[in-house]
């Protein structure tokens, strides 16, 4: 795949790439494309959520009882 950008883009990508530690323009890009890979997912989980059924309310006591059901699984 090839992308053709105006002057002023791949001087900002090129400047990314030198600042940033990364060893190509693909590099850089890849980690763009997986950013919103995960924004996208993030956004489908919380739309789901939102339309879902509503559960009980979510008190420190619930917190506690995930936490005992991972130490129980875990032996810690």
């Amino acid at each position: 795949m090839n992308i053709s950008l105006p002057d002023a883009l791949k001087a900002f990508v090129d400047q990314q790439v030198n600042t940033r530690g990364y060893g190509t323009s693909s590099e850089y890009v890849r980690e763009l494309i997986r950013k919103d890979q995960d924004i996208q997912r993030l956004r489908e989980m919380l739309l789901e959520g939102a339309s879902s059924a509503a559960t009980a309310p979510v008190d420190p006591g619930y917190f506690q009882g995930l936490r005992d059901r991972v130490t129980q699984r875990t032996g810690s």
